[in-house]
């Protein structure tokens, strides 16, 4: 069963994705009607069914002979309606990517600007693609304009930068074809909610557990060496709060001048709780569980809560071997755990 299957079927999860199935089969009705009534109206049946919808060269650009010509610019009146009609379809289309990106990314990575910019990308994009594509000059006027103007924001995770590449594609289909944009926005949120709830790629515990082993030793390996201060102070200190730095100052002192008071509590021959709080319990177990048969004499399980935020906090009891280090045993934890760790203390 996979690792989702329980967020999955609470309360918020099961509301967006009904939420987005109900909003696709009312814009695809909404759709369906649009493509039968809006030639109906006057001026529109042959610059908006045909360049829009239709996805082809128009009509009067086929009439002439002209294999991918451009079509013949409309009055302002109507390319006002086009440029209005692309916006909305944008905006419509990408509001289930929005819902499916805050489900998705609740609790790694989530954005706020990504969500907005969701929603604004494709609505710029649609409507200048609409109006660029009856110019040429207009479009290589574009083409300069974007090559001059860079983007100085950076997006933390590859996935966020997948969303705002739809966002983009969107807008163009949007201005060009609209069928088109829906079947681009419909597949790839089944393909996201899909990814999600199988939780697809995620390696086995046993193979995690091999891996948290790994790492640990090369850490171990890594403190024998010069460049170890040089790394923590690069890869840990620097991101650190003044409160945790001071802490970890005081740690060191007391390590360096042998006193071992603040650790008599997690000493071997006595019993330590080990609490652990992280986002995936079951995922923490199968890489740390297994390996703490090496470390420790003795251990079990005091108890698991979880808070109204989906953080697990786990008890352990365990008895360390004369050999370990409680900051050993610390070190596993927060390998096994990864990016869900919140907080493990050993006391």
């Amino acid at each position: 069963m996979p690792s989702r299957t329980p967020g999955f079927f609470d309360g918020t999860a099961t509301k967006v994705v009904l939420k987005v199935l109900v909003y696709y089969a009312v814009l695809i009705g909404f759709g369906v009607f649009a493509l039968r009534e809006l030639p109906r109206f006057p001026g529109l049946s042959t610059y908006v069914t045909e360049p829009m919808f239709g996805g082809g060269v128009p009509a009067p650009a086929v009439a002439q002979g002209v294999p991918g010509a451009l079509a013949t610019s409309p009055d302002q009146a109507t390319l006002a309606v086009m440029v209005s009609m692309a916006m909305v379809a944008a905006i419509l289309l990408s509001l289930p990517v929005a819902w499916v990106y805050q489900l998705t990314r609740a609790k790694r990575g989530y954005q706020q600007s990504v969500v907005q910019l969701l929603i604004i990308l494709p609505l710029v994009v649609s409507g200048i693609v609409v109006l660029v594509k009856f110019s040429l000059a207009l479009a290589f006027s574009l083409a300069g304009i974007v090559a001059a103007v860079r983007f100085r924001n950076t997006l933390d995770d590859s996935k966020d930068a997948v969303y705002v590449f739809l966002a983009t594609g969107l807008g163009l289909a949007a201005a060009v074809d609209i069928q088109v944009a829906t079947a681009i926005s419909i597949v790839f949120n089944i393909t996201v909610l899909a990814l999600w709830y199988t939780d697809f790629g995620h390696s086995a515990a046993a193979l995690e557990g091999r891996i948290a082993a790994q790492r640990l030793q090369r850490a171990k390996e890594l403190a024998r060496t010069g460049t170890f201060v040089a790394q923590i102070d690069s890869e840990v200190l620097r991101n650190m709060s003044k409160d945790q730095l001071e802490g970890v100052a005081e740690r060191a002192w007391r390590r360096a001048h042998d006193d071992s008071s603040g650790d008599s509590k997690g000493s071997a021959g006595k019993e330590a709780r080990l609490r652990v709080k992280t986002r995936d319990a079951e995922k923490m177990r199968g890489a740390f569980d297994p390996l703490l048969d090496d470390y420790v004499k003795e251990w079990r399980i005091g108890g698991v809560t979880i808070d109204e935020d989906g953080v697990h906090t786990i008890d352990y009891f365990v008895e360390l071997k004369k050999k370990t280090e409680p900051d050993e045993l610390l070190s596993l934890v927060r390998t096994a755990c990864g990016s869900d760790l919140v907080e493990a203390t050993l006391n």
